[in-house]
């Protein structure tokens, strides 16, 4: 008994003694902020611009994602051919790889001097610091995030339900459509509001292949690295916004699972 007491104390401060390891640098950064009355910093053009620049880009990155992604997931849940696991194993990697190497293989592959990125350039297209380039970063790491999930979501769907529309007659993109999507609902939610936080708080991908220019690449991430070497108001105002966003997008997500567990 006493044995068992002992153990229980030591898991419960090993505990929180992990937790505090997290939540100190939250509560230090929000009452650093209001310390410093960081909100007086909302107002400036600078920040204005960053937050403009990720919300449009993270918001253009996630329907692509969407769009191209959900196809992508539904043949890697459902279908059966050869080199399947490589195209997995393609897929997940980004969601490993440094966010250095990341933005270093965008630029030797759309560089003005890359693998596509010289056809382009014939073609009067420059993608290397430019807003589209900042979509392009973060398609390429926040992505598979979403494809990971919705091939999960996708898997789960019991084979029974194709089943019963193919002998109705249904057509494979009836099939998808009207069965294999509504079903997987929750998984594409899920997928996209990760899908969309990681776009929003990607950095080093896109300081590589994009660069940090004030209202058309900076995104929140880099206004902070920026700020950091001036005005640290400006820094603590956009680090806190990201917090409540990236806590916001959690408690949403929980409640969605949550939600779709009861249904």
């Amino acid at each position: 008994m006493v044995r068992w007491r002992q153990t229980t104390w030591l898991l419960i401060l090993l505990s929180l003694a992990f937790a505090l390891l997290l939540a100190l640098p939250i509560i230090a950064l929000l009452a650093r902020a209001v310390q410093q009355s960081a909100i007086s910093s909302l107002s400036t053009p600078a920040t204005l611009a960053a937050l403009r620049v990720s919300l449009l880009t993270s918001l253009t990155s996630l329907g692509l994602v969407i769009v191209s992604g959900t196809p992508l997931a539904y043949i890697l849940a459902r279908w059966q051919f050869r080199g399947r696991a490589w195209l997995e194993t393609l897929v997940d990697l980004p969601i490993v790889m440094p966010p250095s190497v990341a933005g270093l293989a965008l630029l030797v592959a759309f560089g003005r001097r890359g693998l596509i990125g010289a056809l382009l350039l014939d073609l009067g297209i420059s993608l290397p610091f430019t807003t589209a380039a900042v979509v392009l970063a973060q398609v390429f790491v926040a992505g598979p995030l979403y494809v990971r999930a919705v091939r999960v979501g996708f898997a789960a769907v019991d084979e029974q339900l194709e089943e019963a529309a193919l002998a109705e007659g249904a057509t494979p993109i009836q099939i998808f459509r009207y069965v294999m999507l509504p079903a997987a609902r929750g998984a594409l939610v899920s997928g996209a509001i990760l899908c969309w936080a990681r776009a929003l708080g990607e950095f080093g991908a896109t300081i590589l292949f994009a660069g940090n220019l004030i209202g058309r690449t900076q995104t929140m991430p880099l206004a902070i690295y920026l700020s950091l070497e001036g005005d640290i108001s400006e820094a603590l105002l956009l680090a806190v916004l990201m917090l409540f966003i990236s806590g916001a997008s959690l408690l949403l997500l929980r409640r969605l699972e949550e939600h779709w567990q009861v249904v």
